[in-house]
Parts: C-alpha cells; structure tokens; sequence
C-alpha cells in the first residue's frame, strides 16, 4: 500500500507538471482520425499518400531505442507509436518522458510508416494527455492471478487478456444471434416487468425487496416473464420472446448465479414436439455462427450437437437406478436418499425428493439430449402428456451431465392450473420456499382462452458450457462480496 501511495503521489506530481506546460490532464475531446485497427488496415495507402494521422489509446508499454521511444497503444487493437525528439522538439519530448506512464491514455498525431523489421507503425510528430492514470497496470504479461482479484478487478483482467476481452464479444454474438433467429421467424420482442407482487414461472427462492411509492413488498422476476408472456398469447400476439436479467436467490456454484442472462419465448399452436425440432436447429445455429463448429469439449466429455439427440426418459431411469417408480404412489425416496447418504431436508414432498435423487444420476449423461416423461408434480406450468397422464410434455436439454434448457406445451387449462397451484401452495406452506407461488390473476387470464403453445428457456449457462468455463467466468462482472 505504501508504495501504491508513492506511485499515486508521483503521478499527481505529472499532472501538476501536465498543468504547468499548458496541457490538461483529462480534455473531453480527441481528434483521433482512426482507430487502430483502421490505421493498420489502411496503412500502406496512408503511407503511400502521406495522409496526416491521429491516433488514441493506452499506453502499454514503451521501449527505449538510440534516445527514441517505441510505444505500444491499445485502443481495443494494438498498435505502435515512434516517438522521437527531433520530431517532437526539445521540449515536447521532455515533457513526455517526464509525464507520460504505462497505463495513461494518450492521443499521437503523425505519419504512418513502415520500420525497418516491417511493422505498421505512426511517426509522432505531436502528442496530447487523455486521461492521466494515477495506478500502474499489472505487468500485462503475467496479468492478474489470484481468482478474487480478477473478480474483483474485472477492467484490468479484460484490458490485459485477449481472451477475456473475445469471450465478452462472443458472448455478445451469442445472443445476438438467438434474438436473430427468433425475429426471422416473426417472434416479437417483449420486455415484462422485473418486480412483481408473485413469482411465476420457475421454482426458485426470490429475492425480496420493498417499493417506496405503492408501499409494498414486491420480488425480483425469477423467470423471463413466463406467466407474462402467456398473457400475451391470449393477448393474441402468437410469437413472443424476451432476453432479459433474472433474479434467484439460491447457492451459489460453478452453473449457478444468483443474477443472469435468460431468453424465454412462446409460440402459439406449437407443442414441445416442434419445440424439440427448433431447439435442436437453434443450438445448432448458435454452434455455427458463433464459434464456427459443433464439437464441444465440455468438462471433459466430448459433445456434438451435429449428430442425433438422444432421448431420455425420465420416470424409466429412476425406476432403473434406485428400484423405485417416481409414478407410483407411497414410493419411499425418502428411505432411497438415505441409504444412499445423499441429504434432504425433514419433511420434504415427493416433488423434492424425486428432484433431489435425480441430480445424483444426470450427471452420466453426456448428450445432447432431450429428459422426457418427468411426472405432473414436477412441473406445475406443463400441459399433461394425451399417452400418459402421469407425466408432463416437457423436455430438458441435457449436455456433459447438465440441463441446458428447458420447454414444454404450456397449460392451458386453467381448472387443472388452479388445482397445480394449490399444492405448490401446501408445499409452500410445508416450508418449501423454492415451491411456486399460486397467480389467482394468471388463472383469471387462462379463463379468458390460451391457445395451446409451445415454450422454452434457456439461460446462459449454455453460454458457458460452449466456452468451457464456470458461469461466474462467463459473466462480465460477477458479484462479488464487499471486502
């Protein structure tokens, strides 16, 4: 600390002497004419032409060479700067030397020209402060090591590594690409409210917080607007979707984030059959425009989401791992948890149990895949199956032992969406706060008429499942605990 004190302490001195040559340290304007990628691009031409040029960026480094200086600028491509004294001048040379660091921002004017090794470079004959930085940068070479710092220090980890800053692109192309596929086929885009008075759409303990001007307790969303969205199939609107933040205040793992990314879209007169159709092209799509393949290593299982996707079905291998049917009544998962040293809370439904025995098997199965015939009490939302009453019409993407999606034929019943309601209320008032809160609103809406539909979600855990790195890696700035 003390020595980050002296540093800070010197670099304020630059800026007084910055201040003392007429320059300010912090101008709200640039004349830069190219951005570096632009220059390099077009260098031979504004070579050729002698065309006056004006660059800004982050100084990285600087390499001393026969009392000249080669600096290296980053303005999101690398580029490089020779800057001499006889161009300069005396003075201005010297007043760079003296208060230019690693780390400022700095605009150069010149022209371009070609060194003797053959690099691209721009021939300074003036410079001006941006922005003076008063903390070094970590050497760029070595980056920042420790997990929290980076975390915590996400600007730095991104300016010093290529790969971040790509990743952060990606996953920009990633859903830009799912929303273009949605809206070539006529979705529209929506946006729901983010606090609500019940939340819908997921099982997932909320986070809480108050609203000053209705006074009142409201929820963040824990789903992209599910129960919304169906409001506006009955609306009539046939397609809708919506990519936005949700909120689930739950543990916290290398899948799972408390705040994240998820699209969520609904189409009228579909059922998850197509569902799985479009899911499967969607993924595919994904895989081909964003990273030009699709073969995945992921947690070191090899996936291909260009071969045939699997089906599983859910209720068989239960029956088959633990010797229990998850269809039939008084089956004792309980007694199965235990024996199996596997922990649950006293008391828990058969809705929880089941859930609870069933990630300890999902992890074997590598797809890409669909889980299907899971049972009614299992998905409150999902439209029971015409072959089989027991089980639902969802689906879940499975991919390296994970569920990556999820879609069903939404329920449009709302006698039979009432009677779903009032046991996740029982299970609520049993103490299982992940359990769904009762919409007495959504039902009044089904009464009105829901057209049968197809609906799926899927978060960006898949993002990060094609990157290969935990969610919290695959966010931008993760949360972090305050220190």
């Amino acid at each position: 600390m003390a020595l980050l004190e002296t540093v800070r302490a010197e670099r304020l001195s630059k800026i007084e002497r910055l201040k003392e040559a007429g320059m300010d340290a912090y101008p709200a304007r640039t004349g830069r004419t190219h951005a570096v990628d632009q220059f390099l691009e077009n260098h031979a031409s504004l070579e050729k032409n002698s065309e006056q040029v004006m660059l800004a960026g982050r100084v990285m480094s600087m390499r001393e060479h026969g009392g000249s200086l080669f600096v290296d600028i980053f303005d999101g491509m690398k580029g490089q700067c020779y800057v001499q004294r006889d161009k300069l001048g005396e003075s201005s040379y010297d007043l760079f030397v003296d208060t230019v660091d690693a780390g400022d921002i700095v605009e150069f004017s010149g022209l371009a020209f070609t060194t003797k090794r053959g690099v691209p470079s721009l021939d300074v004959t003036g410079w001006r402060m941006l922005a003076k930085s008063l903390r070094p940068l970590p050497d760029e070479w070595y980056g920042i090591k420790d997990e929290d710092e980076r975390f915590r220090k996400r600007y730095l980890d991104i300016l010093l590594s290529k790969d971040l800053a790509d990743r952060i692109r990606r996953r920009s192309k990633f859903w830009n690409v799912i929303r273009s596929y949605l809206l070539e086929r006529d979705f529209v885009e929506v946006e729901t409210p983010v606090l609500e008075t019940t939340t819908g759409g997921a099982e997932a303990r909320p986070f809480e917080t108050h609203h000053n001007a209705l006074d009142m307790d409201v929820y963040l969303r824990i789903s992209a607007g599910e129960l919304w969205q169906k409001r506006l199939l009955i609306a009539g609107l046939p397609k809708v979707f919506e990519i936005g933040r949700i909120f689930r205040n739950e543990g916290m793992s290398a899948e799972h984030a408390q705040d994240y990314t998820q699209m969520e879209c609904y189409e009228a007169f579909k059922d998850y059959e197509a569902g799985m159709e479009m899911v499967t092209d969607l993924y595919r799509t994904i895989a081909d425009k964003v990273y030009g393949t699709r073969v995945f290593k992921i947690k070191d299982v090899t996936v291909d989401l260009d071969k045939e996707w699997e089906t599983y079905d859910f209720s068989a291998l239960m029956q088959k791992e633990y010797g229990l049917d998850p269809l039939a009544e008084g089956a004792d998962w309980a007694s199965a948890l235990g024996k199996r040293n596997i922990p649950f809370e006293s008391g828990a439904g058969i809705e929880r149990l089941v859930d609870i025995a069933w990630k300890q098997i999902r992890k074997t199965f590598q797809g890409p895949g669909f889980l299907i015939n899971v049972p009614v009490y299992m998905e409150p939302l999902a439209k029971k199956s015409v072959k089989d009453p027991r089980v639902v019409e969802r689906f879940q993407v499975m991919i390296a032992g994970s569920e990556i999606g999820k879609g069903f034929s939404e329920l449009n019943d709302p006698v039979d969406q009432a009677e779903r309601f009032k046991r996740q209320q029982q299970l609520r008032e049993a103490g299982d706060d992940e359990a769904q809160m009762p919409d007495a609103e959504f039902v009044e809406a089904l009464e009105y008429g829901m057209p049968p539909a197809f609906g799926f979600g899927v978060s960006e855990r898949l993002f990060s499942f094609l990157e290969g790195v935990s969610v919290r890696e695959g966010q931008i700035f993760p949360l972090m605990r305050p220190r």
